[in-house]
């Protein structure tokens, strides 16, 4: 059984700089707010074993084909994209 990490001090950040990512138009992503996903920066489903966890994925689609750069300090304030708040860490 994995363990149980508790609610305090998330979201973790998975990494101190973006990810360089191409996203296709019209395909919808599951970028990871909690910092426990294995396939950073986007969702696993990992924080669905945690009891009582208060993240959950955020779903968006990309509207054009585009590199973007995706946040994995999970501090932006324009999420999922990178605002360079992990700067600030």
């Amino acid at each position: 059984m994995e363990e149980m990490i508790p609610n305090e001090g998330f979201p973790k950040a998975a990494a101190n700089q973006p990810c360089c990512v191409n996203l296709e138009a019209g395909k919808t992503y599951a970028w990871c707010t909690c910092g426990l996903s294995e396939k950073q920066p986007f969702c696993d489903g990992r924080h669905k074993k945690i009891e009582g966890m208060p993240f959950k994925s955020l779903r968006f689609e990309s509207t054009e084909n585009k590199e973007a750069w995706l946040c994995q300090c999970k501090m932006t304030k324009n999420p999922p994209y990178c605002d360079g708040s992990h700067n600030q860490l």
